[in-house]
C-alpha cells in the first residue's frame, strides 16, 4: 500500500503559522552560508549549517500530503504505518502543558506489540528522510502519541472522527 494513496479521512500539516518559521529559517541559513562564502568566516558557516539543519528537520511541516488519517483498514501515520483497527485498545485526546502553551496529543493505546499491530510498516525509510521530523512517538509501551497541533484540522475534530471510525470498523 502506498503512503500517498490511502483514501478515507486524512489530515495534513497546513497551518501557516507552522510553515512560516520553516521558510524563514531556510532563508536565514542561506544568508548565513552566503556570508560564510563571502567573508570566509567559520562563525557564519557554523550558524548557516545549524540553521540549515533546523530547516531540514522541519521540512515535513511544509508538505501537503496526508500525515495522519484513517480508512477501512485502520489508522495510518506517516513514518509509522497502518495500524489495524482490531489492534487498537483506546483513542484518547490528551492535553499536555508545555511551557506557556497546551499541546493536544492523540494517544493510541495498542492491545499488542507495535510490530503485530501494523498492517503496513513504514518505519524503514531512507537515511535522508530519517533525519526529518516524525509526527509520532512512543509515549509509553504500546501507546503511540501524535501531536495534533500542527495539523489543518482542530484536535477535537480529529479525535472525534477517529473515535467514530474506530467504533465503526473495530468489529
Amino acid at each position: 500500500m502506498d503512503e500517498r494513496n490511502v483514501g478515507g479521512y486524512s489530515v495534513t500539516y497546513g497551518r501557516e503559522e507552522i510553515q512560516a518559521p520553516v521558510y524563514f529559517i531556510a532563508v536565514l541559513a542561506a544568508a548565513f552560508l552566503a556570508a560564510a562564502i563571502v567573508t570566509g568566516s567559520t562563525l557564519w558557516l557554523v550558524l548557516g549549517v545549524a540553521a540549515a539543519g533546523v530547516a531540514y528537520y522541519n521540512v515535513p511541516l511544509i508538505e501537503r500530503r496526508p500525515i495522519v488519517g484513517a480508512n477501512q483498514y485502520g489508522i495510518f501515520i506517516q513514518g509509522l504505518g497502518l495500524i489495524r483497527w482490531s489492534a487498537i485498545d483506546s483513542l484518547e485526546l490528551t492535553e499536555l502543558a508545555v511551557r506557556a502553551s497546551t499541546i493536544h496529543e492523540l494517544q493510541i493505546g495498542l492491545k499488542t506489540r507495535l510490530s503485530s499491530a501494523l498492517v503496513t510498516d513504514w518505519r524503514k525509510m531512507p537515511f535522508w528522510r530519517s533525519l526529518m521530523r516524525l509526527p509520532w512517538h512512543m509515549s509509553r509501551p504500546n501507546v503511540i502519541g501524535v501531536n495534533l497541533e500542527p495539523f489543518d484540522k482542530e484536535p477535537e475534530d480529529v479525535h472525534r472522527t477517529m473515535q467514530r471510525l474506530w467504533r465503526h470498523y473495530r468489529s
